[in-house]
């Protein structure tokens, strides 16, 4: 079935609305009309029969009253004592009861004297103006029910006009022509309303559905890179597992005269694979609890003399290069010391191999608007500015500058930065001083410790 339109529902919905009330109107002056009529029949019979009385008091000659009292709107009939009529009205439309009239008894000094009278309204003529006046309501009636329709019809037109734009906006749109909008010049009415909320729908549509491209593109590329970590997880683990299990065998086989200092340093080879083998694996375990959601011990960590306990192992253990710890003494965080040393393990550990274990590693301390900053510096080969933010990425090593260390992983950037994201700072690598050519890696961590739902990276 066919729906009418909402223009034509709004137009004939007013018109029936105001065609109604004019009619009620209509009723409505008509009764008062005849209200008024029936009030106004008084009052003209009330001063005839008063005029009557004072010509009969005056004497007058019955033609003289009839003529003043007899009028176009009154009819009068007089009969005098000797039975002589006089007057306009009939005998027989004098005695119809369903027309108002009065009748008097006239008395005076003259042949009035003793006389009847019959004033009667002239119904014919009001029947003629009640019959007029409702004509002209009904034609008045109608013409004003034209007039509104028409009127309604072009006002609803220009007043719907702006949904006719949202609709073919709306087509445009389907059709694929997005960045279109109403920019409606007033908000302050209904349908002005309306078209802001359907620009600001048209805004959220095209933003989500560039958050939903992004997020596919972000999903693609996540998928990309689980799939290399993967494979190039398995490419690491494939080396040290296949040098254990080559040295495994060779180990077994080994006649039982074997000179005793060979079979050590096989088995010395056999451990270090081992190890090689565990710290990798230990860095993946690493790298997915801090995708899960790494779970901190916080304490109150006093970041200074957590660095400098670092920095005299790090001696200890590489004592051809200079290790050196300048700054103020920051004020303590809220953090997980573990984590931190991890930290400064990871970053101090690859400064060391850069350098081929000869140079100068300074690390700094400043606090900086609620944040404690830890700079560590190096004297080695440095890193490219295009290479800074890769360095951070899984399974990543820089060739030629940093690929010195047979026994990284790849990893250990990786994993420091997550727990940095983790304590809610961040690690960086940044451009050396000036005249410097080392790596510069700073790690800033909030003094008041990480938010509580914080998930890491």
């Amino acid at each position: 079935m066919k729906t009418v339109s909402l223009r034509w529902r709004v137009t004939l919905t007013a018109a029936l609305v105001s065609g109604i009330v004019l009619v009620l109107v209509a009723v409505l002056v008509r009764g008062l009309f005849g209200l008024v009529v029936a009030r106004s029949e008084n009052t003209v019979l009330t001063d005839r029969v008063q005029l009557a009385k004072q010509l009969a008091q005056q004497g007058v000659s019955p033609e003289e009253l009839i003529a003043r009292v007899d009028t176009h709107s009154v009819r009068v009939r007089l009969v005098l004592a000797d039975g002589r009529s006089y007057g306009s009205l009939e005998h027989k439309l004098a005695e119809d009861s369903t027309t108002k009239t009065r009748f008097v008894r006239l008395a005076g000094p003259g042949t009035l004297n003793d006389s009847r009278l019959t004033l009667q309204i002239d119904t014919p003529l009001l029947a003629r103006v009640q019959s007029r006046l409702g004509l002209l309501l009904l034609l008045a009636c109608s013409g004003a029910i034209a007039v509104i329709v028409l009127g309604l019809w072009l006002l609803v037109h220009r007043a719907l006009a702006p949904l006719d734009t949202m609709t073919r906006l709306a087509r445009d749109i389907a059709h694929g022509h997005l960045g279109r909008r109403l920019n409606p010049s007033r908000t302050d009415t209904e349908l002005g309303r309306t078209a802001a909320a359907f620009d600001e729908m048209l805004d959220a549509l095209e933003g989500a559905l560039r958050d939903t491209a992004a997020a596919e593109s972000r999903a693609r590329a996540s998928e990309q890179q689980i799939r290399a970590f993967v494979g190039d997880a398995a490419h690491e683990l494939r080396t040290p597992i296949t040098g254990v299990r080559s040295l495994a065998e060779a180990v077994v086989q080994q006649p039982a005269d074997t000179d005793p200092e060979d079979r050590q340093r096989m088995l010395l080879l056999l451990v270090r694979e081992t190890q090689r083998a565990g710290r990798l694996v230990d860095d993946l375990l690493d790298l997915a609890r801090i995708d899960a959601g790494l779970q901190l011990r916080l304490e109150e960590v006093n970041l200074r003399t957590l660095t400098a306990t670092h920095l005299d192992r790090m001696r200890m253990l590489h004592p051809d290069i200079d290790f050196q710890l300048t700054g103020d003494d920051p004020t303590p965080v809220i953090a997980d010391p573990e984590r931190i040393g991890q930290i400064l393990t990871n970053l101090l550990t690859n400064a060391c191999q850069a350098m081929r274990n000869r140079g100068v590693i300074a690390t700094d301390l400043r606090t900086v608007s609620g944040t404690v900053e830890l700079t560590v510096s190096d004297s080695g080969p440095g890193v490219p500015p295009e290479d800074r933010d890769r360095i951070f990425d899984r399974l990543v090593r820089l060739d030629p500058a940093r690929d010195h260390r047979p026994d990284g992983s790849g990893l250990g950037l990786s994993i420091a930065r997550g727990l940095a994201r983790a304590h809610g700072g961040e690690l960086s690598c940044a451009a050396p001083d000036l005249g410097s050519s080392g790596a510069v890696f700073v790690l800033r961590i909030p003094r008041n410790g990480p938010i509580p739902t914080f998930t890491a990276d």
